[in-house]
C-alpha cells in the first residue's frame, strides 16, 4: 500500500511515500470524525485536515478501501453525490473504530520511540 504526501518546497514539488499502514489511520479517522463520505470526500477531508501536505491518490484510496471492507472495519452503499453522480459511501463500523483506537495507539508508541532516538543521537 502506497500513498503520497506531497510537500511543495521553493516551488520544487517533492514526493514522499506515507508510512505503511498510516493510510488505514488516515482513512478510519476520517470516517469517525465526518461520518459517511464516499471516496472523493475521503481524499479531500485528508488533503484540507493536512493542511495541503497529504494527498491521497486514487490507486491507493480505493484498493485501502476495499482491503477495509473485507476485514470488516467499514461498510458500503451506493448513493448520490451533490453533483447527482453515483458514488460509493463508506461508514466505520464498531471493528473500525476499535482497529482505529488500537492503531493510534500503536503509532504513538512507534513515534514515541523513534522521537526517543532522534533526540539521543
Amino acid at each position: 500500500m502506497s500513498a503520497l504526501i506531497r510537500q511543495n518546497r521553493d516551488s520544487d514539488e517533492e514526493r514522499d511515500e506515507i508510512p505503511p499502514g498510516t493510510l488505514y489511520i488516515l482513512i478510519l479517522k476520517s470516517l469517525a470524525v465526518r461520518g459517511r463520505l464516499h471516496g472523493y470526500e475521503i481524499a479531500d477531508y485528508i488533503h484540507t485536515s493536512s493542511e495541503d501536505v497529504l494527498q491521497v491518490e486514487e490507486g491507493s484510496l480505493y484498493p485501502a478501501l476495499q482491503r477495509m471492507l473485507i476485514k470488516g472495519w467499514v461498510t458500503a452503499e451506493w448513493g448520490v453525490t451533490a453533483g447527482n453522480r453515483r458514488a460509493r459511501y463508506y461508514t466505520l463500523t464498531k471493528a473500525g473504530l476499535k482497529q482505529l483506537n488500537a492503531e493510534i495507539s500503536q503509532f504513538h508508541r512507534v513515534m514515541g520511540a523513534i522521537s526517543r532516538v532522534i533526540q539521543t543521537a
